[in-house]
């Protein structure tokens, strides 16, 4: 259950991520107050990871998620270019955090 509390978290870290963007540096109050909230759901279910995962494996997959998710995110809705060296280290990224994962004695 905890790397599904982990995944769960790398999307909300996604989402608000998103939404830190949209709030246009917290000046719109709608995506302010969504930035916070998914910070807090992700924090939690980050906080659920932690207590079977190590530390390090957790927090590695949780931040590389947020990493590719809103590279992502930044190129499908915010036009963000890909250039092919860009699109090298997200898969170096992915294969980081599968590595991570099928090396954990969890």
């Amino acid at each position: 259950m905890a790397w599904v509390f982990l995944f769960i978290a790398g999307i909300f870290e996604v989402l608000w991520a998103t939404l830190l963007k949209l709030s246009d540096g917290f000046s719109k109050v709608g995506f302010t107050v969504g930035t916070i909230v998914g910070m807090i759901i992700s924090f939690f279910f980050l906080s659920q990871a932690t207590k079977v995962l190590p530390l390090g494996t957790a927090y590695a997959i949780w931040t590389g998620i947020g990493a590719i998710g809103a590279t992502i995110v930044g190129v499908l809705i915010f036009n963000e270019s890909m250039t092919l060296a860009r699109g090298c280290f997200v898969i170096m990224l992915l294969v980081g955090i599968i590595g991570l994962k099928f090396t954990s004695a969890h």
